[in-house]
């Protein structure tokens, strides 16, 4: 048992004491009776402490402790939840009546090593502040279904100080962004350590001076996820801030970040003698995982080209950006001067090694992961399009004839879409209702599109009655966070109009959240004022819509497109029916994909890599209203969720007028009367049919469990020797 979790197990009352091992695995996270077991402990406490077991724990009395360990009523559910804790940790194991899918299909013996997943963030929870938007959270997602299906893989990627950092809106609509200090010995994460108890250290050269890391270990579930930290008193005082914060604008400390995060990462790997079978790359941060596989191969007395070949054949990579601008890219001087001579580790020149990773005259991460890879993909079919006619001239005749690419097929880049992670996106009650009408074993048959037929069983009145329950429950969520921002004396009146407390539980409510890069275009549908003004206002129809999301810190236009939209909600001409939510995290997240009617994604087509918000707000009975782009026009057919615009322009100004107008008039002719259209019992039947058939046609074709099985079977089982 780790030390920190012992600590904590032994200042528990004995009865009660397995509550310590629960808190410092994320299975929790994605378990409602066990986070509402933490609940019931201090319902107050719980929410104050931002949901973190560890610290509930420790701040609980002992008095408080001791009766609960005497409360019969407690016990009994306790007994419940650390048992089946219990029996999910043993699955795939020997507990032979509780095989998983991974080990019902695939043989232990030929898996017996990992597959290790590097990323630059991971979206596990919000008590781990280690993501800034989808991409983290997928990373998220793919390691719990990783734990569920039972597929052997660890995850490797940096603890951040200061986090991503803390949204603050001021009065006139202008972002601030605040950075706590997160005090890692108060998260539900241990530091790894050797067996005589020191921590376990490993040092990598940038610049022409050695760093040191340590690591932190997150249990998400059966699937660890190494963290690697520099802020060590042996480092200078640069080095120990390179994992302060997670996407740092100065490219020279990129550089340092990602150098450390790939060669940092597989020396701890191999410190801690964890041998992957498949190495993979979540976009291309941590590219430089493989020359230092390379360099070590080269040291043991392989030439270049040999260990670049064996690299590549157990070396997969995720791309999820489609524009050129979005994948990191460093001049060369730049890499000369922070990576100080590596070539010469590997026994090739300078211009071999800047050949290597060439983006047409600077040094590309993402070029570098698609020539040491055996396979690549991108998140969505259309992103794998894009994705191939942006990187087709690596493809080239001349390309391959140099051997600078390694093709995978008849594509040179396939694609897997982006799924969720059922269990983390389904609260509780709706899990209640989807076990009673798809049947008890829904979760593990999640990408069973037969089964998902049966959500046609559900009656209207009944789905109705639990939308509007999470309807209620955001406006609730949203009161709630106004009154404690209230307390603060820090807001003007107007800013709490503005969050949410003019909500009607029963109204339309149409949801936008996101990062607010330019092209997400956030403030299309103000293109036309009045006519949104006469939407949302109309007295028998009203509409409510509800945003909320961050803009990188250096970020200027897309910190604008958020005050201009602030400034158009806080107009008295919006009535309270113009929402922002600051500071977007996992937990408004759950409220928004849970609560809202609509999901609204209006971004410039062919930007959206895959998003994965809106196969969130489907799974709960909400309709896409979209730009088909990303993974919508796999999932669109005309009967469960809306399209915004069409496929080709000619040009971005044409784009923004037509997809403007197909907002508004979508919204006026079918959206808004459709959802009105109740019966005298307030029940919208037609709108609920659609619902179903968003439920139906999304959940199991964008789930996470489809979306790993890919992965297995399409880029790691075939490099598994």
């Amino acid at each position: 048992m780790e030390v920190e979790v012992k600590a904590l197990v032994e200042v528990l009352p004995k009865r009660i004491q397995k509550l310590g091992e629960l808190a410092y695995n994320l299975w929790w996270t994605w378990q409602p009776d066990a986070q509402a077991l933490f609940y019931k402990m201090d319902n107050l406490l719980w929410g104050q402490l931002g949901h973190n077991p560890v610290k509930l724990l420790r701040a609980l009395p002992k008095v408080t402790l001791n009766a609960l360990a005497a409360n019969p009523i407690f016990l009994a559910e306790y007994d419940r939840i650390t048992a089946a804790f219990e029996v999910y940790m043993n699955s795939g194991t020997h507990a032979a009546n509780a095989a998983t899918w991974f080990s019902k299909h695939y043989d232990a013996a030929q898996w017996a090593k990992p597959v290790a997943y590097f990323s630059m963030e991971y979206g596990v929870f919000e008590v781990l502040p280690l993501y800034a938007g989808g991409l983290g959270v997928l990373a998220g997602d793919h390691l719990k279904e990783s734990s569920d299906i039972g597929l052997p893989l660890v995850g490797v990627g940096f603890i951040y100080q200061y986090g991503y950092f803390k949204q603050r809106i001021t009065e006139d609509g202008w972002q601030e962004a605040d950075y706590p200090i997160y005090d890692f010995t108060a998260l539900p994460i241990t530091l790894v350590r050797k067996p005589d108890g020191s921590a376990v250290t490993v040092t990598a050269r940038i610049s022409g001076r050695e760093v040191t890391m340590q690591a932190w270990k997150a249990q998400i579930g059966r699937v660890p996820l190494y963290l690697l930290d520099t802020n060590l008193p042996q480092n200078s005082e640069y080095d120990r801030a390179l994992t302060q914060r997670l996407y740092v604008p100065d490219p020279d400390k990129r550089i340092d970040q990602e150098w450390l995060l790939g060669v940092g990462g597989v020396r701890l790997l191999r410190a801690m003698n964890i041998a992957p079978a498949v190495w993979h790359m979540n976009e291309g941060h941590p590219a430089f995982l493989t020359i230092e596989r390379a360099r070590e191969l080269v040291s043991a007395g392989h030439d270049f080209d040999a260990a670049c070949d064996i690299v590549r054949k157990d070396t997969v990579f995720t791309t999820h950006t489609p524009v050129p601008a979005g994948n990191d890219a460093f001049a060369f001087w730049q890499i000369e001067r922070h990576l100080n001579g590596i070539w010469n580790d590997l026994g090739i020149s300078r211009d071999e090694f800047f050949a290597l990773a060439d983006q047409q005259g600077s040094y590309g991460m993402t070029p570098l992961a698609l020539r040491m890879s055996a396979r690549s993909n991108g998140v969505s079919k259309l992103h794998g399009e894009v994705a191939n006619d942006m990187w087709k001239w690596m493809y080239s005749d001349e390309a391959r004839a140099a051997g600078s690419v390694v093709p995978t097929g008849g594509q040179s880049i396939h694609y897997i879409t982006n799924g969720v992670h059922c269990p983390t996106w389904v609260p509780w009650r709706t899990k209640r209702h989807y076990t009673q009408y798809l049947g008890e074993n829904w979760l593990e048959n999640a990408d069973d599109s037969a089964m998902w037929q049966k959500i046609y069983d559900m009656p209207n009145e009944v789905l109705w009655q639990l939308r509007k329950h999470y309807k209620r429950k955001l406006a609730t969520f949203m009161l709630e966070r106004a009154r404690t921002k209230w307390l603060t004396h820090t807001v003007h009146p107007v800013q709490t109009i503005a969050s949410g407390v003019m909500i009607e539980p029963l109204h339309l409510t149409i949801g936008f959240a996101r990062r607010f890069p330019t092209y997400k275009r956030a403030t299309l549908i103000l293109r036309d004022v009045e006519r949104l003004m006469r939407i949302i206002n109309n007295a028998s129809r009203p509409v409510q819509i509800i945003y909320a999301g961050k803009s990188h810190p250096h970020d200027e236009p897309g910190k604008l497109l958020i005050q201009q939209l602030y400034r158009q909600i806080k107009n008295a001409d919006s009535a309270g029916r113009l929402v922002f939510i600051e500071d977007y995290d996992t937990n408004v997240a759950r409220h928004l994909v849970m609560g809202v009617d609509v999901w609204l994604n209006t971004p410039r087509r062919p930007y959206e890599a895959s998003g994965t918000s809106g196969m969130k707000a489907s799974l709960n009975g909400a309709l896409n209203f979209s730009v088909l782009d990303g993974w919508w026009p796999e999932a669109y057919d005309g009967t469960n969720g809306w399209k915004i615009g069409r496929d080709v322009y000619a040009s971005e100004a044409e784009q923004d007028m037509v997809d403007a107008e197909s907002l508004y008039s979508t919204l006026e002719n079918e959206i808004v009367p459709l959802y009105y259209d109740q019966d005298a019992a307030g029940v919208p039947h037609g709108w609920l049919n659609r619902a179903k058939n968003a439920i139906a046609t999304c959940a199991p074709a964008f789930s996470t469990r489809r979306m790993l099985k890919q992965y297995i079977q399409e880029m790691y089982a075939p490099l598994v020797k």
